[in-house]
């Protein structure tokens, strides 16, 4: 809990300096909520779970002049039980049109998520930490009164991941060769002018071939997550 208290102060403090400096519109938020997390082979195991995420537009759009804006960001996200659920990093950018109430953007984003360790026949066998590149289209649409109210969808297929064996670890499990993955997530708002609030909702699946390299499909992995949060507009 220390460790993840350091973390988001550090996060919070590098948008506060960031956004003034660039004179830019940035947003810093909390959601809370649930994650479901299924290994192939195991029963699905559900836990609490945060995600700090904060955003900032290093320039702006110009709708008038067609011009695109360009979004910088990064997302912490932190389940109650480790022994079962990931941890995940995540830093993005990407341009973003504004046209009318729509906002239409591409990140390229690099997630490091860190794999709880499998349990198979009363043995433990640690799972190697993957990064992943991804490039998800984002779509916003602003409605209702002032268009305060939002609605925002995204999602990609997943590439092959970049795995790296866990500090310390003398054995791990082979690195598996991906079938294939995807990403979807959706979310609806509110934006009260210096705050907002909104819920999402988020599926993942990776399918990794069934050989050696991935032993009674420990590597198989679908999580579903339900989270309600706040956040500042800044």
């Amino acid at each position: 809990m220390r460790k993840l208290r350091l973390l988001c102060l550090s996060f919070f403090s590098f948008f506060l300096a960031a956004v003034p400096a660039y004179s830019q519109r940035g947003t810093f938020g909390i959601d809370a909520g649930q994650t479901s997390d299924k290994y192939d082979s195991q029963s699905a195991k559900t836990a609490g779970f945060v995600d700090v995420n904060g955003q900032f537009a290093i320039i702006q759009a110009k709708p008038k002049d067609g011009k695109p804006g360009i979004n910088v960001g990064g997302e912490i996200r932190f389940p109650s039980d480790t022994n079962n659920h990931p941890k995940e990093f995540t830093i993005f950018g990407g341009p973003y049109f504004e046209i009318h109430n729509l906002t239409i953007g591409v990140n390229v984003q690099i997630r490091k998520i860190i794999q709880p360790i499998a349990n198979q026949d009363n043995q433990t066998f640690p799972r190697s930490t993957m990064e992943v590149l991804e490039l998800p289209p984002v779509i916003t649409y602003k409605f209702g009164s002032s268009r305060r109210a939002f609605i925002s969808a995204q999602g990609a297929p997943e590439f092959t991941p970049h795995f790296h064996v866990p500090h310390g670890t003398p054995l791990v499990l082979p690195n598996p060769n991906l079938d294939h993955g995807y990403y979807v997530r959706g979310t609806l708002g509110y934006n009260f002018g210096k705050w907002y609030a909104r819920a999402s909702y988020e599926t993942r699946y990776f399918k990794f071939n069934e050989n050696a390299n991935n032993p009674s499909k420990l590597y198989n992995w679908r999580s579903d997550i339900v989270t309600g949060g706040i956040g500042i507009n800044f």
